[in-house]
């Protein structure tokens, strides 16, 4: 048998295999001459090395701004301003998100990625402003341009980390890109608790904070340009990984459609909604009791639990503590549902109680403290589960980055679309009681389908490992 008809079989997927116009396979690597032997690959063409450059991209971007939101809805006194804000950002990020495919097909993953970090220095910026001067026209300035560039940037992130991997590294690699994003927590977070350790009251953080925020993010347009495009990039056996460009509009716009009506992206549809509408829940509740070191500390302390809980759930998928692929797959859901329904149920009764007491909550007070910023952590490390584990699912579903443009873009499409909604309503604002609950009842809606969608990755799994029996036994 040859080696192009085995490599074929066995990346074979669920999903109708997609074609470009030209009728080649996405999903299939290239065979155009010999294999690379893998000892001669160059470090900077390896999955490898493009898993760091968007990580660091991830940290420098998206992971400074995650550590403002970390605060608590961006270091800002009132939740209010900048829950309006990241609602008006996301918006502008769902159509950009959804455009994701067309613009990387017309200059390619490696300037998507970078010209999508540009907007997050001036929404830090327009932070700095409003901190300094009070004005708000520049938050929501900050917010469009970031929400133009990032939605760019979130499609071809996700489809870098989930497509360019070897299938065997796929969960350990997207905890890879997930902890250099958490790093930026880290970072930032240790930044604004060095300034504001001493404030023990409800407020608005330092403005210094933001200066050395805007400074790291400013450096990932240049971090972006690292990254190879994906006919560049050499996999462990030497083979290319197919993503072609030059797609007519009309041709991508039908496989968007053909994915979106398909049977994985539906699946997937009710948790990556769920996963958006939270994102503005933990912020808010945070600026909200919380005083301005304590919040300085749930953003560190946030970043070092997301870290944990990510390696956590790609561990649990990648190595091989059981050698069935499907039984790690189930197990895994399996303990993400228990510990996200416990986590939420402990939420609503703490929440419940808060809309009684409204306490301030301080590091000092620490049997009190402990109880609130417990059920934050946990909804951290749920959070940071959940995340790696629908990436884990989208990477499993296609191999070709070609696919995972497009599965990243609508899916990630319709989480900013959630977020938005989210932060939407907490602008109101909403009763955090209520926001609560929703989560709650989201997260119980999307278990069912979660679980379907496992299903979907474990057929693969079984379909994958008949093939490679098959080959054997012809090899024999």
């Amino acid at each position: 048998m040859s080696l192009k008809s085995v490599q074929k079989g066995v990346i074979e997927s669920n999903e109708p295999t997609t074609t470009i116009a030209t009728g080649q396979d996405l999903s299939e690597p290239s065979q155009d001459g010999p294999s690379t032997p893998p000892s001669s690959i160059p470090f900077f063409r390896s999955t490898l090395f493009q898993i760091l450059v968007v990580g660091i991209c991830a940290f420098s971007a998206p992971g400074i701004w995650s550590a403002m939101n970390g605060l608590g809805v961006g270091g800002s006194q009132s939740p209010n301003l900048v829950n309006a804000a990241n609602a008006l950002l996301y918006a502008f990020m769902t159509i950009t998100c959804f455009a994701g495919p067309w613009m990387t097909n017309i200059i390619g993953f490696r300037w998507t990625l970078a010209i999508g970090s540009l907007g997050y220095p001036l929404y830090a910026a327009g932070l700095y402003v409003n901190n300094r001067t009070g004005a708000t026209w520049f938050v929501y300035f900050g917010s469009v341009a970031c929400g133009l560039s990032a939605g760019f940037f979130w499609s071809v992130e996700g489809a870098i980390s989930t497509g360019y991997p070897e299938q065997h590294k796929r969960g350990r690699y997207i905890a890879t890109w997930f902890t250099f994003r958490n790093f930026g927590n880290i970072i930032g977070g240790a930044i604004s608790l060095a300034i504001n350790h001493k404030v023990n009251q409800k407020g608005k953080v330092g403005y210094q904070t933001y200066l050395g925020f805007i400074a790291i993010q400013c450096l990932g347009f240049f971090f972006g340009l690292l990254l190879s495009n994906p006919e560049k990039v050499k996999r462990d056996d030497g083979t290319s990984i197919e993503a072609p460009r030059g797609i007519h509009w009309r041709e991508e716009s039908k496989q968007m459609w053909k994915l979106l009506k398909s049977r994985s992206i539906v699946l997937l549809i009710p948790l990556f909604w769920y996963f958006g509408w939270i994102q503005a829940y933990p912020g808010t509740y945070l600026a909200t009791y919380f005083t301005v070191r304590s919040r300085a500390l749930g953003s560190f302390m946030s970043a070092v639990v997301g870290t944990f809980a990510t390696w956590l759930g790609g561990s649990l998928v990648d190595l091989p503590w059981t050698k069935n692929r499907q039984t790690r797959a189930i197990a895994t859901y399996v303990l993400i549902a228990s510990l996200n329904s416990a986590t939420w149920i402990w939420a609503v009764i703490i929440q419940n109680e808060y809309r009684f007491t409204l306490p301030v909550l301080d590091w000092a007070l620490q049997g009190e403290f402990g109880r609130g910023f417990g059920v934050y952590m946990f909804e951290r490390i749920s959070l940071g589960m959940v995340e790696n584990y629908i990436y884990w699912c989208i990477g499993n579903l296609s191999d070709s980055p070609g696919d995972q443009i497009r599965y990243s873009s609508l899916l990630r499409g319709i989480e900013t679309a959630a977020v938005a909604v989210g932060f939407g309503v907490q602008a109101v604002p909403t009763a955090l009681i209520a926001t609560a609950s929703i989560n709650l009842g989201l997260w119980f809606i999307a278990l069912p389908f979660s679980y379907f969608a496992t299903l979907q990755v474990v057929r693969k799994f079984d379909k994958l490992d008949r093939k490679r029996d098959e080959a054997e036994s012809v090899g024999r």
